[in-house]
């Protein structure tokens, strides 16, 4: 099956929706709530519509899992062999900040692992993607593009921007280095900036979704990195009965 995706093909479905979340966020546009307090905007819609009415076109046989659907009972997508995880706006508390770091994001699992990813942040013109065994990129240049050859001596921990947990300090507070940099970055971006190289660590030990993370952990793992759950030291798992996420570090 994954052999006769095209990436590129995914690419240009993030672009289309990154061209029509910018026209909103360019512009006034109106917040409502979920029932989970979550933020919701006109933009989230739209790229949901775009994403997945584009991805039924090209692949009719992939069922389809999106934070901006109603969710298939597990007793039915439990036997899904692949199936498409999106987030057509992850980051949309940055997006209605205005700060630029939220992405549209775009995962292929199979069974319980992503093996194809592609986030797009609009805002920045970024694109990182990756399919399994083929690498990971970001505007084309092969990931990592930066290797940190020293780590006692120093890390960059990168941290959520709207969500840095107590327990997330906590545990950046923790780590045995000499020197510890922490930077924020909203969304998805987090995950990459590890797959880059751009940080060493990316510790969540705080609530996200299984389309929080798929595309980006696809990247991550293609550019020889890994998000393991911090709990059992496994690799996140997709597909399961409860869609929260386990607690994770990327690195």
């Amino acid at each position: 099956m994954i052999e006769h995706i095209d990436t590129e093909d995914i690419k240009n479905i993030a672009q289309k929706a990154g061209k029509a979340i910018m026209k909103i966020y360019d512009r006034d546009f109106t917040v409502e709530y979920k029932n989970d307090k979550s933020p919701l905007t006109e933009a989230d819609l739209k790229a949901n519509d775009i994403i997945c009415n584009a991805l039924k076109n090209l692949y009719p046989t992939i069922n389809i899992m999106s934070e901006e659907n109603k969710q298939t009972d597990y007793d039915t997508r439990k036997d899904w062999e692949y199936y498409w995880c999106i987030d057509p706006i992850d980051g949309t508390k940055e997006f209605i900040k205005k700060n630029g770091e939220f992405t549209v994001n775009i995962a292929l699992i199979y069974k319980n692992s992503p093996v194809l990813g592609v986030v797009y942040a609009p805002a920045l013109d970024d694109m990182y993607s990756a399919k399994k065994g083929s690498g990971a990129f970001k505007n084309g240049q092969k990931l990592p593009l930066h290797v940190n050859s020293n780590p006692n001596e120093k890390l960059v921990i990168v941290a959520s921007k709207s969500h840095l947990s107590h327990e997330t300090q906590e545990f950046i507070d923790s780590l045995n280095t000499k020197e510890i940099e922490q930077v924020s970055k909203g969304s998805s971006l987090k995950l990459c900036m590890v797959a880059e190289g751009t940080a060493d660590i990316y510790p969540r030990l705080a609530p996200t979704m299984e389309w929080d993370t798929a595309a980006a952990d696809a990247i991550v793992r293609e550019s020889g990195k890994m998000t393991y759950q911090i709990e059992n030291k496994q690799p996140l798992v997709y597909n399961k009965k409860n869609l929260l996420n386990l607690w994770f570090v990327v690195k």
